[in-house]
């Protein structure tokens, strides 16, 4: 279609007749997102209130119709890239932050640390130095006043303030450790996301990124279970793929929303997760939700 018969298309919106408006709004959903432009044009011209409200019940749905569909993309080409997967939830809140803004404020990090990460330094003293990068130099630290703000899972807002949940800090930092070469990977604890430094000679330890990158031991890990009234299994100890950390991403994202009692929210989040998530993922859920 032409512009103008794009433009023509939404003025139909308008019509009185609720049968034509109908037809209207189905082909311009078949029309996808790349319409979301002229539908924001056409709101900012109106002044009628009840076409603005149908204009941004068009745009969000255009939006979320978009977003799960590029969730599915990035599962189905292998997730490797998390920090895109991170990014993608980041949209559902924020549609307009760009990919290139997350990568623009990682590589600065990324140039900090890599000052002070030495290849030759022993792992302890790689974590010590990474941690003087991420907590001192650019003063990142665990929101523990408002922990359960949806804020603290969208990754740009994360950049910007410095405050984050626990995996959300971890995202940024694994993202830094392995673009410096380190075997550094998530653990789906439950009810705390943390790191774990695994190379096939050296003994595995792990790293609390939301206790200022307190390092831990298997025994540590052992205790913390013990805690919880929960079984040593090895889910709790072992790495976790790309997947399982943007699904715990989303699952944060519905829990903060539920908190704030925005149910409609927490139901497309959920909506979401539940396109990326198989029966098998169902059958390993653990009680992953992040709290203090």
């Amino acid at each position: 279609m032409t512009n103008k018969e794009i433009k023509a298309l939404i003025s139909l919106l308008e019509d009185e007749d609720p049968e034509i408006a109908r037809h209207v709004g189905e082909q311009i959903n078949n029309l996808g997102d790349t319409i979301i432009p002229f539908l924001e044009e056409a709101w900012e011209e109106t002044l009628n209130p009840d076409f603005q409200k149908k204009l941004e019940d068009l745009i969000h749905d255009l939006q979320f119709s978009a977003l799960k569909n590029r969730l599915i993309s990035w599962k189905e080409e292998g997730a490797t890239d998390l920090l895109r997967g991170i990014w993608l939830v980041n949209t559902y809140q924020y549609p307009d932050v760009e990919f290139a803004s997350i990568t623009k404020a990682i590589e600065q990090i990324y140039y900090e640390a890599w000052l002070l990460v030495k290849p030759d330094m022993h792992p302890y003293d790689q974590v010590k130095a990474l941690n003087y990068a991420f907590f001192k130099v650019n003063k990142f630290s665990a929101n523990t006043v408002n922990f359960h703000a949806p804020s603290n899972s969208m990754l740009h807002l994360v950049l910007e303030n410095k405050r984050g949940n626990p995996l959300t800090l971890c995202v940024i930092y694994l993202t830094i450790a392995q673009k410096l070469g380190l075997p550094i990977y998530g653990v789906n604890l439950p009810n705390l996301f943390v790191l774990t430094y695994k190379h096939e000679v050296l003994d595995q330890f792990y790293i609390n990124v939301y206790n200022k990158g307190l390092i831990l031991t298997k025994t540590d890990i052992d205790n913390y279970l013990l805690q919880l009234n929960l079984n040593p299994v090895e889910i709790f100890y072992e790495p976790c793929g790309n997947l399982a950390i943007v699904q715990r991403s989303l699952r944060n994202l519905a829990f903060s929303f539920e908190k704030m009692n925005d149910l409609e929210k927490a139901a497309e989040v959920t909506m979401l997760l539940d396109a990326i998530t198989d029966d098998k993922d169902n059958l390993n859920k653990t009680e992953e939700e992040d709290e203090e």
